[in-house]
This record gives structure tokens, sequence and C-alpha cells, in this order.
């Protein structure tokens, strides 16, 4: 895992305990839940671009949810925490922990797969700002 010794003084307490000691934020409580501007959806540590709008939709589970992240930007670990077979999603750059993906939920996305990620793991930057 990740240290994330070199953000420590750029994140809030909550964003580093998320990204690198693997915490979770409190469910419908995340400032991307319920948004759906245009836009690129960034890791909070280290600024790499992992999911776009188009790709964000409403799982009603009270996280940002996306059905595909960036090609190469993001790695899947297996995670038995909790006990439970999980896939972790942390950022291909920094290492930090940004969610769980699960699959064959039937949600009608394109890729059946469901990425549970953590606001605060997360920075949006609107669509209007990188054209």
């Amino acid at each position: 895992m990740a240290d994330g010794a070199q953000y420590k003084n750029t994140l809030t307490d909550e964003q580093y305990d998320v990204l690198f000691n693997k915490a979770t934020e409190a469910p419908f409580t995340g400032e991307y839940d319920q948004h759906f501007q245009e836009g690129t959806y960034s890791c909070a540590a280290c600024g790499t671009e992992l999911f776009t709008s188009n790709t964000k939709f409403d799982a009603h589970c009270g996280w940002p949810s996306f059905y595909d992240a960036k090609p190469g930007a993001v790695v899947f670990h297996e995670d038995g925490s909790l006990g439970m077979k999980r896939t972790e999603v942390t950022c291909a750059t920094c290492g930090g922990h940004l969610g769980h993906v699960f699959e064959g939920e039937g949600l009608g996305v394109p890729t059946d797969q469901r990425y549970c990620i953590n606001s605060v793991s997360l920075v949006f930057v609107p669509q209007e700002a990188v054209q």
C-alpha cells in the first residue's frame, strides 16, 4: 500500500485517511454522489485523471458510481477485508485507495460494472475548464 507521505500536507485528514489508510466516507455524504455536471474526476492526491462524467451514473448506493475508468488510470487488488471478497480500486499513479468495483449487478450499464468511489478521493474538473 502506498504511504502517501508526500501528500499529507495537501489533503484533508479525511482525504488522507481514505486514500492512504483505506477508510470509507459515510454513504450519502460525499459531494459527488449526486453530481452530474460534465467533466473529469481526478485523484485528489496526485491529480491523475480517473473517470469522466460520461461513465458516471446514479446507482443509488450512496457513493459516486462509474461504469468504467480511463484506460490505465486505475489498478485492481483483491480485498478480503470485512469477511468478503471484493476488488479494490487504486490510483495507478500514487496508489491511493479510491473504492471498490463490483460486477454483475444488472444495473443496466454497458460494462455491467459499478465503480463505487469515495467522493473525497476525487477532484472534479468541469468540462469548460479543460477546453
